[in-house]
């Protein structure tokens, strides 16, 4: 696998299958920030505008898409069974 970029461009929801995608690969740092953030308590308005660009104030649903989109991804691919 090709090392991620750091700031790659984000969509407005992340793959949603139930297997590592290109996507996927390419949004790990993306991914790492987004559980960080979410273990930290950080709101996800606040995750929203800083990670993934877009202004929950602005945008409040296509934010809170974005964020809950990416964030379950994250969190699949870290499960632990």
């Amino acid at each position: 696998m090709m090392k991620p970029p750091l700031d790659p461009y984000v969509a407005d929801l992340a793959a949603s299958k139930p297997a590592l995608t290109r996507y996927d690969e390419g949004h790990l740092v993306t991914y790492l920030l987004l559980l960080d953030a979410n273990a930290d308590g950080v709101g996800w308005c606040n995750v929203s505008r800083i990670v993934l660009h877009v202004d929950a104030e602005r945008e409040p649903d296509r934010a809170r898409r974005a964020y809950d989109s990416h964030l379950a991804p994250a969190k699949w691919m870290t499960e632990v069974e």
